[in-house]
């Protein structure tokens, strides 16, 4: 009995583990962090970027949970099997890897020019843009539900909120030290560790849409 409860506890470990860097990477706070300062005038206060860095946070938390609560019964309820949603997600993941990998810091897939444009003109860019779809985008909603589907157990599922949370409280320190980690990595290691992150996106883009396309295939 030890030992099986010692096995289940290790699968947890490597759930929580795989999930969080998962989840993290695909989020990417640090380009997160390098878009919030692009977009707030010079001169912002500490205040306010602690303010924007909560309200965001709170903002890809709330997203993250309804997502994981609504998210696979709404593709039920249009008949969509599940196995399409991780296929197409990692369509998704692969081409936000490949403009991370190139590079990129705000890769088109996480939002449009005239949102961009549209930003600069708010004086609150907390929730919209920064919040959705800069950070919560069609990525992560699509590993969520994949996450979400593949948690059959109330433990599991305990793991993918456990992961959700650390992913938020990474966003948040991301944002608020915003300044401090872009002085501190330059543009070059900004861009540096952009690409490492796409690779990793990428090799997870690559698994669900073999384990997607496997699924419909059987």
């Amino acid at each position: 009995m030890s030992g099986a409860r010692e096995s289940v506890l290790e699968a947890l470990i490597r759930q929580v583990i795989y999930d969080t860097i998962s989840l993290i990477t695909i989020v990417d706070p640090i380009a997160g962090a390098a878009t919030m300062l692009s977009l707030l005038p010079a001169g912002v206060s500490n205040e306010e970027v602690a303010r924007i860095a909560r309200r965001a946070s709170v903002t890809v938390l709330v997203a993250s949970v309804v997502t994981v609560i609504f998210g696979d019964a709404i593709f039920r309820i249009f008949g969509i099997n599940l196995m399409s949603v991780q296929a197409i997600g990692g369509v998704i993941l692969l081409l936000l890897s490949i403009d991370m990998v190139q590079g990129r810091m705000e890769p088109s897939t996480r939002h449009s020019e005239e949102e961009t444009d549209e930003a600069m003109s708010k004086e609150d860019i907390s929730i919209i843009p920064l919040g959705i779809p800069m950070l919560f985008g069609p990525g992560v909603i699509t590993t969520l539900v994949v996450f979400k589907g593949s948690s059959t157990s109330l433990e599991q599922q305990g793991v993918l909120l456990l992961s959700i949370l650390i992913s938020v409280l990474t966003v948040y320190l991301s944002l608020r030290f915003a300044d401090f980690v872009s002085k501190l990595l330059g543009v070059t290691g900004l861009r540096v560790i952009n690409r490492v992150v796409g690779l990793i996106v990428g090799a997870i883009a690559i698994q669900f849409i073999v384990v997607g396309v496997k699924g419909l295939w059987m």
